[in-house]
């Protein structure tokens, strides 16, 4: 009788321990099972994460600027590799050896639209010249995003929005700042005086509406004050200008453009200008025309004397010739703002999202506000 309840007793511990090793096991599974799990879910969302990472950096957004050399467009290359890094994306950027070059330029961008890019950013030197290209990224649903000058006549719905200054805007705060440095000049003269605008060329959308929005700022400036004024020099502005035509006037403007995009025509135009008796004051329309008013006055020594030489954009000559007092002052615009809101609105756009024009906006500066932070970020070497 004992030996029996010791095998039933033996027996029920042999069972309860039996039963803790598959409880024990059971447990064990689980852990395993919810740990391949785990490893699993972790495994996919770090596929996953890897693949729109990898999703974003094939997306690409080409950029075709009018030049590259400049200080200017490798202001604008800056504020685009910033975009393109905070978005993680991928940034080609090009632009011609010259501002002058456009079959160049024609080139760079159909090699954009074979490379089918997520988006383009374009700065046109000639549009016409680039309708063909443009056409066909419209085919190939490559939206074009215009910046600094923009693509202005380009074919309809092509160019889904702009990153650029108001050019004409940009021109009238030249004008505005400039009217009082020169009112007494004009309001004491006993005969007529003279105003030059230098402008690089006349076929990029960004110079013409800056240099107009300059003569028609500072014509209805001179008018509101009694004086008349004629508009005389190349033949793009005189026509597209509010100012009456003729070179007979209290107030003569003369606008210069060279035959072609080169510094040594532009210091030729400002010294052309410079040596005429009654010029009184020079609005340069970009950095190139600005280098070349300073450059041209070397041997004259006429600027921050008798004759008030204002500029436009920036430079290591430009703000120079502002500390010293050759220049009265200069209007600067946003370079780097620039190159950043159209990698901005490329990358938008590739994905389908709403976009709408950016003013980058323009500022006056001269030797008093120029190191002030506000001013100073916009400020290229």
């Amino acid at each position: 009788m004992k030996k029996n309840v010791w095998g039933v007793l033996i027996t029920a511990a042999m069972m309860a321990s039996l039963t803790a090793g598959c409880a024990s096991n059971s447990s064990t599974n689980d852990v395993k099972t919810t740990a391949a799990a785990e490893s699993k879910t972790k495994e996919a969302g770090t596929q996953a994460a890897t693949e729109a990472a990898k999703g974003k950096e094939d997306m690409t957004v080409y950029m075709v600027a009018k030049g590259f050399q400049s200080q200017y467009w490798q202001a604008v290359y800056k504020g685009a590799q910033k975009a393109s890094g905070e978005l993680g994306v991928h940034l080609e950027f090009q632009g011609p050896d010259s501002e002058s070059d456009i079959a160049q330029q024609v080139q760079m961008m159909n090699n954009a639209v074979q490379m089918k890019p997520a988006a383009i950013g374009l700065a046109a030197l000639d549009v016409s010249a680039l309708n063909d290209s443009i056409k066909s990224s419209q085919d190939a649903k490559i939206p074009i995003i215009g910046f600094d000058s923009g693509v202005p006549d380009a074919p309809k719905g092509a160019v889904v929005a702009n990153a650029a200054t108001d050019n004409y805007k940009a021109g009238e705060v030249a004008a505005e700042n400039t009217y009082p440095l020169i009112k007494d000049l004009i309001a004491k003269s006993s005969k007529s005086v003279r105003i030059g605008v230098l402008n690089q060329d006349a076929t990029s959308e960004s110079i013409i509406s800056r240099g107009l929005g300059f003569i028609d700022k500072i014509t209805e400036l001179i008018k509101a004050d009694g004086k008349t004024v004629c508009i005389t020099g190349n033949d793009k502005f005189v026509t597209d200008s509010k100012t009456d035509k003729g070179n007979s006037a209290d107030v003569i403007l003369d606008v210069a453009v060279p035959s072609k995009v080169e510094a040594s025509l532009m210091t030729t135009d400002a010294q052309t200008i410079l040596n005429k008796e009654d010029t009184i004051c020079i609005f340069a329309s970009n950095q190139k025309t600005g280098e070349g008013l300073i450059t041209g006055d070397e041997n004259l020594g006429r600027l921050g004397k008798d004759v008030i030489g204002v500029a436009f954009d920036s430079g290591t000559m430009i703000k120079d010739a502002i500390k010293s007092g050759k220049l009265a002052g200069a209007v600067t615009q946003a370079p780097v703002e620039i190159g950043y809101q159209t990698v901005k609105l490329a990358v938008a756009a590739a994905k389908g999202e709403s976009v709408a024009d950016v003013d980058t906006g323009s500022q006056w500066y001269n030797k008093d506000n120029m190191d002030s932070s506000d001013i100073s970020q916009n400020l290229y070497d």
